[in-house]
C-alpha cells in the first residue's frame, strides 16, 4: 500500500476554495455506510474530498481469484466442519434406524428431509461467504458503484486527472492498491522482476510514480507542486503460502512488521518529498516524524491559520527546508489496536531516541519474528506479554531493537522511565477541590 500525495498551491491565492479540486484515488479502507445503504456517512465525499474513484474497502484475498479468503476464514472453516459433522451424524442415525427398526419406507422420506435440511444449513453460511468477492470487492466513482466485482488490474490510470486540473490548485491523494496482499500484476509487468510478484509490484509502482512525475513536469507544474511518497506500515511478514513463500515484503534490520504494535519494522516507513521550486534535492532528514504531520504541513502551505481542531502533528516544512535541525516530536505514542503499546522519547539534549514497550505481541512459533499461527498479531489477552519493568531500547544506537537497556547499561534508565510513565494525578477526575476529592452518590435522584 503506497500513498502519493500532491498539493499544488499558487501564491497570492490564499486557501483552497470550492473551485479547487481535492480528490482521492484508489484504496479508501474507511467504509461507506452507517445505518442504511446509501447514507454514505464514511464516504470520501463526506470527508472533504470533492471526487473519489477507487476501493471503498481494503484489498482482500477474496478479490483476486485463486488467492483464497481472509474474511472470517476461521468462522468459515468452523461452519464447514460443523455442517459436515451434522450431515454425517444425521445419515448415521438414519442408517442405524433402518437396520435396527426396518423403517425402510419411512427412511426414504427421512433421507430426503435430512438432505434438504443439510443443504439449507450449508447454504446459510456458504452463500454469504461465496458472495464475499461480489459484495466487498467493488470500485466506486463518487457514490456510484461502477464495477462489481472489480478487476484489480485496472486501477492505475491517473494522467487524465492531472491534465484536467493543470490550470487550478489541487490536492490529490493517490493510495495505490499495489504491494498489498493479495499481490496482483498487470500483464505489462508480469515476470518483469527477478523477485516474483512482489518485485513485479515494485516495478509497476516505480513506473506509475515515474509517469506521474513526468506528467507534472511536462505540464510545467513541478516548481509549484509538492509531492510526498510514503507507506502506511511495514511489510506483512506472516502472509505467505507454499508456492511463492512470503508475500508481504521485508523490513530489513527492523524488528516486526505490519500489525505488531510499536516494533520498528511495522511503523518505520520511507518518506520521500519532491518540490524543485522550494526543496533542495538530495537532502536527508534523519528525525522521527509522523504521517499525522502531513495535515499540519498542508494547512501551512495553504496558509490556513484557522485553529479548527487540536492537531497531533507538526508542520514539516522547517525540517524539509533545513530551517530546523530537530523534529518537534519529543514524544511519540504507538498503539497496538486500541491499547498504548510503546512510547518513544527524543531528549532535547541527546541524539538518542529511547523507546519503551509496555507489552509486546507473542510471536509463534517461539523464536520466530511474527505471529504465524494467527497470520496477524493480536493485541490482547494471551496474545501479548506485559513487561514490568517495560522493555527499553535506544533506537539511535540500536535500530533493530535487539539490545535491551538495563539500569546497569544505561545511566539515564530511571529518568527515561520517569519521563514516559510519569503519573500526573492532577489530571485525574476529581469530585470537589483537588487534591481533596470525595463525594457520595445521591440515592434519591
Amino acid at each position: 500500500m503506497q500513498i502519493q500525495t500532491k498539493i499544488k498551491y499558487y501564491k497570492n491565492k490564499g486557501t483552497f476554495t470550492t473551485k479547487e479540486k481535492i480528490q482521492y484515488i484508489c484504496k479508501w479502507h474507511q467504509g461507506v455506510n452507517c445505518e442504511s445503504r446509501g447514507d454514505h456517512c464514511h464516504h470520501p465525499n463526506q470527508h472533504g474530498f470533492s471526487y473519489f474513484y477507487g476501493l471503498p474497502f481494503t484489498l482482500f484475498n477474496d478479490c483476486v481469484p485463486g488467492e483464497g479468503s481472509d474474511v472470517l476464514v476461521d468462522l468459515q472453516l468452523a461452519l464447514q466442519h460443523l455442517t459436515l459433522l451434522l450431515g454425517l451424524g444425521l445419515l448415521t442415525m438414519v442408517g442405524v434406524c433402518v437396520r435396527l427398526c426396518g423403517l425402510l419406507e419411512v427412511s426414504r422420506w427421512l433421507l430426503v428431509l435430512l438432505f434438504f435440511v443439510s443443504t439449507v444449513a450449508a447454504a446459510v453460511w456458504y452463500v454469504p461467504f461465496g458472495l464475499l468477492r461480489t459484495w466487498n470487492c467493488i470500485i466506486m466513482r463518487n457514490q456510484d458503484v461502477i464495477e462489481q466485482p472489480m478487476t484489480v488490474e485496472t486501477l492505475t490510470s491517473l494522467a487524465h486527472f492531472l491534465f484536467r486540473n493543470a490550470d487550478r490548485p489541487f490536492l490529490l491523494f493517490f493510495s495505490l492498491a499495489h504491494i498489498h496482499t493479495p499481490l496482483f500484476t498487470t500483464p505489462a509487468f508480469a515476470g518483469k522482476s527477478l523477485h516474483g510478484r512482489y518485485g513485479d509490484n515494485l516495478e509497476e509502482v516505480d513506473w506509475i510514480i515515474g509517469k506521474i512525475m513526468e506528467t507534472v513536469d511536462s505540464l510545467g507544474l513541478a516548481n509549484n507542486t509538492f509531492m510526498h511518497f510514503t507507506s502506511d506500515h511495514g511489510g506483512h511478514l506472516e502472509d505467505s503460502d507454499s508456492l511463492i513463500g512470503q508475500k508481504g515484503g521485508w523490513n530489513s534490520i527492523y524488528k516486526g512488521g505490519k500489525a505488531m504494535g510499536g516494533w520498528e519494522g511495522g511503523i518505520r516507513v520511507p518518506g520521500i518529498f519532491r518540490w524543485p521550486g522550494r526543496l533542495a534535492a538530495g537532502r536527508v532528514v534523519d528525525e522521527p516524524t509522523s504521517l499525522m504531520d502531513l495535515y499540519p504541513t498542508l494547512k501551512y502551505l495553504a496558509k490556513d491559520t484557522d485553529p479548527d481542531r487540536q492537531l497531533d502533528g507538526y508542520n514539516l516544512m522547517p525540517l524539509l527546508e533545513g530551517k530546523a535541525a530537530r523534529s518537534e516530536h519529543e514524544f511519540m505514542f504507538h498503539y497496538c489496536g486500541v491499547y498504548l503499546n510503546a512510547v518513544r522519547w527524543h531528549p532535547p539534549d541527546s541524539n538518542s531516541i529511547f523507546k519503551v514497550h509496555f507489552f509486546t505481541p507473542n510471536f509463534f512459533p517461539p523464536g520466530a519474528g511474527g505471529c504465524y499461527d494467527t497470520k496477524v498479531c493480536l493485541c490482547h489477552g494471551q496474545h501479548v506479554t506485559h513487561h514490568n519493568p517495560p522493555l527499553l531500547y535506544d533506537l539511535f544506537h540500536d535500530p533493530s531493537e535487539s539490545r535491551q537497556l538495563t539500569p546497569e547499561t544505561e545511566p539515564r534508565y530511571a529518568e527515561i522511565l520517569q519521563q514516559v510513565i510519569l503519573w500526573r494525578p492532577w489530571l485525574q477526575p476529581c469530585c470537589g477541590t483537588f487534591p481533596f476529592c470525595g463525594c457520595k452518590e445521591d440515592k434519591n435522584i
